[in-house]
């Protein structure tokens, strides 16, 4: 529906106001749906939210739904393979990332990435933000994250994409007070 109010951020694209009213803020588990989120979050890193769901699909299907174990077996043949891959960001840095990320997951998160990451969920009432300016970029939890999976082997994971990933999967609700998501309870 357009007729309701969102956050601002939300009202400039189709794509955004899907993301907003059906994902951005929802509790979301699963190893496999977090390391697309984190992964989508890295490729971000420097652009438009808007390029990343657009390439989403294409990021899907050349990151092999994004299973962990599949990745994680990816050779210098698949980067190359991504590398002319149009349909994705074309980042090398950013592809050989999500490569390590995920071996990082196989060998360093016996816990699963659900139960890890949402770890670092914070567990006390935060005020809702008022207004766009009054939602940081970083909290201490998403630096205690970022810290937590780069001392395991991850990379593209500094505090910003931490505190957005947390964002983006409902680990924290910063849907301003006026947005029809905040009013309804989520």
């Amino acid at each position: 529906m357009t007729d309701r109010p969102r956050c601002a951020w939300a009202n400039s694209a189709p794509e955004y106001v899907a993301y907003h009213d059906d994902e951005w803020g929802r509790e979301l588990h699963g190893d496999t749906a977090l390391f697309e989120r984190m992964t989508l979050e890295g490729f971000q890193s420097g652009l438009s939210w808007l390029v990343i769901l657009r390439k989403r699909p294409a990021f899907r299907t050349a990151f092999a739904g994004f299973d962990i174990d599949v990745v994680a077996a990816f050779d210098d043949a698949d980067v190359e393979r991504l590398l002319a891959d149009a349909g994705i960001v074309r980042n090398r840095a950013k592809i050989e990332a999500t490569i390590g990320n995920a071996r990082a997951v196989r060998d360093s998160v016996p816990e699963g990435l659900d139960q890890f990451l949402w770890s670092f969920a914070p567990t006390a009432e935060r005020p809702r933000p008022a207004t766009l300016a009054d939602v940081p970029a970083t909290s201490a939890e998403s630096v205690a994250m970022s810290k937590e999976v780069k001392r395991r082997g991850f990379r593209f994971v500094g505090p910003t994409t931490a505190y957005a990933l947390m964002q983006a999967t409902g680990m924290i609700d910063d849907h301003v007070a006026t947005c029809w998501r905040a009013l309804s309870g989520r």
